[in-house]
């Protein structure tokens, strides 16, 4: 019993020192909880209900100042997968360290490439049924990446311009020959009151794993009215890879595209409908997204959602309006339309 009180008591003592030294770190603890119910329906033989988790997260961040003109930073963020028990690393999302000042901003760590960075003006169903990662995010040619071993760089915002760049020296992997692994990426972004765009270009060497390739990508916003918001988005994307057939290089070699908008009815109330088409190298590889939903804010951080989204294909290929970010994410079929219809609840702390 003695023993019992002199732990307990070592215990609530170091807790009471750590407490003040927390407090001191400028750290905040964030996160997302989001979590859908969805009838998802590859047109052929699966048609079922699913519990996802969306991209939920928990986060810790922080920043020091060093002087007036130089501040210390860093974020760590895990996903959680809400009703799943699967096992993962600590930073499997944005986890980086670095330096801000008057010169702008460098970091390093695992984080978003510039280019991924550069749809979000346009993404209006991001880490929802109805993506567009679900079309721009396609096989081996995929870009959206978060890379490992990544330094990026980031411009100071001048008169709502902003430039990002940023260099991976490593896909993830320990190369002991002499080849290049590298990925660069780089960005010009806007933000105004009315428009928000970005124009991105990425690419990667052949020694990366996945093969060569090269993308460019546009998106933008523009605020017609106070209510009513028009988006646009354009990739272009080239695959080389001499390990795989010409075939599955031309499949994989697209333009995507799309448009869209969001219509507020409310205070809290707003309506979306993106189009998208996808474009490959390859005959009968094509594929069109179609996505509509209404989202509902309960207040500043909690929103509530129902979305429906569709993918027509073409013969030869078989994606799916829900295949990314997400934890339901059964596979499509070949040729066959994919629909599916989410009901969600996001909570942001």
């Amino acid at each position: 019993m003695t023993l019992r009180k002199h732990f307990a008591g070592f215990a609530v003592t170091a807790l009471a020192a750590a407490i003040p030294a927390v407090a001191m770190a400028d750290v905040s603890i964030y996160g997302r909880a989001h979590v859908s119910v969805d009838f998802l329906d590859d047109g052929a033989d699966y048609s079922e209900t699913n519990l996802s988790s969306n991209s939920s997260r928990l986060g810790f961040k922080g920043d020091h100042e060093i002087n007036p003109n130089l501040t210390a930073f860093f974020q760590i963020e895990q996903q959680i997968d809400f009703g799943t028990d699967n096992g993962s690393s600590f930073n499997t999302r944005d986890t980086f360290v670095g330096l801000k000042g008057g010169f702008g901003s460098a970091r390093m760590g695992r984080f978003d490439s510039p280019f991924k960075a550069a749809r979000g003006p346009a993404n209006l169903f991001g880490d929802q049924v109805g993506d567009m990662r679900n079309l721009t995010r396609v096989g081996n040619a995929r870009f959206d990446e978060r890379y490992d071993n990544t330094l990026e760089y980031t411009t100071p915002d001048m008169n709502g311009f902003f430039a990002k760049l940023g260099y991976s020296v490593q896909e993830g992997t320990v190369n002991e020959d002499d080849t290049d692994e590298s990925v660069i990426s780089g960005s010009l972004n806007y933000a105004g009151d009315a428009l928000e765009a970005a124009l991105a270009y990425e690419s990667a060497d052949e020694d990366t794993g996945r093969g060569e390739r090269d993308g460019i990508r546009a998106a933008a916003a523009f605020k017609v009215t106070d209510g009513f918001k028009l988006v646009g988005f354009y990739q272009t994307v080239d695959y080389t890879n001499p390990a795989v057939t010409q075939a599955v290089q031309d499949a994989l070699t697209s333009d995507t595209y799309g448009l869209g908008g969001e219509l507020k009815v409310g205070s809290a109330t707003a309506l979306k409908a993106m189009w998208m088409t996808r474009d490959a190298d390859a005959d009968n590889f094509d594929s069109d997204m179609l996505a509509v939903g209404i989202e509902h804010k309960l207040d500043k951080s909690v929103r509530v959602y129902a979305n429906y989204a569709m993918v027509d294909n073409d013969e030869n290929v078989a994606l799916t309006p829900w295949s990314q970010a997400r934890t339901a994410n059964p596979a499509g079929t070949a040729g066959e339309d994919a629909t599916g219809f989410s009901v969600g609840l996001r909570y942001d702390f």
